[in-house]
């Protein structure tokens, strides 16, 4: 039993809440509940300090469009969901747990490389590679495991390219990119995995310095206004994000087609459907799923409540994704249904910035195994799924399939 777990009085959830045990794509019971009896709802984390739900899509927006719930953290009280996360920000915040002007500067310096016509143009070079990884994993066999022979490598391969970090040391990030989103690791584990990718990304700065190319670390390099360190800080953030995220959306989202025929069915019969259909997947799984951490800088009424400066909050993206006012029958994946107001990518000036890459990647993933692969079915039981309950990013840890 967890600290949280014993000091929780008895109507509040504890957090982190994993996913409902029936559906793994649902938000947990307690989340869904929460969201259905009132907008704001109090909850303990895992040290037993508490913090605010907030699950309603238009509080959800209007928290992160607020500056006054500050995203540093380094405040006192910020709200953490493990010992680990406290640990990955320490002393060495990313820009994403920053506020404006801090935020906004650092932020600007990759504006360009994720602008949507950049990330269009990278179409060619993406469906390749896809089409490249489905060549060796279907070459003379008809089973494999799509998590790390698809769903990983390619944005694997797609981030490395842009940073400019050898693909062949990939697996030395994705060891430590796990034991930094697990939810499960300790401060030590985190602090040495973090120590170490710092470590191989200040070298890989220094290199540039010497040996410069066209990709993001050599231009941050160029531009003379980071430290080697500063620019490490700023590439784990890349690195870690840019294909842990669309690595466990890919398999998720297979995973959920393969569970609703109709609608896989559907996009087979009309792929001009794709692009709505990933961000209805986007949607629907939502896999930032305990929610984007906030701090109130002041007192600020929401709905019939008072937030006093100095408590934290956690915006529930999953729920706020699943509310029936924004997305009626929200429970049901629809790949027909406008999903665009969709709070996946978060919202406001912290929105994701990868967020067109994002989306490049999944449409040629999703349309790609379709096309290619019509007979893609479950190779196990889905009962024997392992779903990431026990990290920061949802997904699943494998994804046995044949065809």
């Amino acid at each position: 039993m967890t600290t949280a777990e014993r000091t929780a009085p008895p109507d509040t959830l504890s957090v982190p809440a994993g996913r409902a045990p029936g559906c793994p794509f649902d938000p947990a019971p307690g989340i869904t509940e929460a969201a259905r009896t009132a907008p704001l709802t109090k909850a303990t984390l895992w040290d037993g300090s508490s913090c605010w739900l907030v699950t309603g899509h238009q509080d959800v927006r209007t928290v992160l469009g607020d500056p006054r719930f500050s995203a540093d953290a380094l405040r006192p009280g910020f709200p953490f969901l493990s010992a680990g996360g406290r640990e990955v920000v320490g002393s060495r915040p990313t820009f994403i747990r920053m506020d404006d002007p801090q935020h906004a500067r650092l932020r600007r310096m990759l504006t360009a490389d994720f602008m949507v016509k950049k990330v269009e143009a990278m179409r060619p070079e993406v469906q390749r590679l896809a089409d490249g990884l489905l060549d060796r994993m279907t070459s003379g066999r008809n089973s494999a495991d799509l998590v790390a022979e698809f769903a990983l490598p390619l944005p694997s391969l797609v981030i490395c390219l842009l940073l400019g970090v050898p693909y062949e040391d990939h697996a030395f990030f994705q060891e430590r990119s796990g034991i930094l989103l697990s939810l499960r690791s300790t401060s030590a584990e985190v602090r040495a995995a973090q120590d170490e990718l710092l470590a191989y990304l200040t070298g890989l700065a220094r290199v540039k310095r010497e040996k410069p190319d066209d990709a993001i670390v050599s231009r941050l390099v160029a531009r003379g206004e980071l430290s080697d360190e500063e620019i490490a800080t700023m590439g784990r953030l890349l690195l870690v994000a840019g294909h842990e995220t669309t690595a466990n959306m890919t398999a998720l989202s297979t995973l959920a087609l393969l569970r609703t025929p109709d609608q896989l069915a559907r996009l087979r019969a009309e792929p001009a459907l794709i692009k709505g259909a990933v961000e209805e997947l986007l949607r629907y799984l939502t896999i930032v799923h305990n929610g984007v951490p906030r701090i109130a800088t002041e007192d600020v009424v929401l709905g019939d409540r008072t937030i006093r400066a100095g408590e934290g909050l956690l915006c529930m993206i999953n729920s706020a994704n699943r509310d029936a006012e924004v997305f009626p029958d929200g429970d049901a994946l629809d790949v027909t249904r406008d999903a665009r107001r969709h709070v996946a990518f978060g919202f406001g000036v912290h929105q994701c910035l990868g967020q067109p890459l994002a989306r490049v990647e999944l449409q040629i993933a999703v349309e790609t195994l379709i096309r290619r692969l019509p007979e893609l079915r479950l190779a196990v039981p889905y009962e024997e799924i392992p779903f990431r309950g026990d990290m920061a990013i949802y997904g699943v840890h494998s994804l046995p399939v044949a065809w």
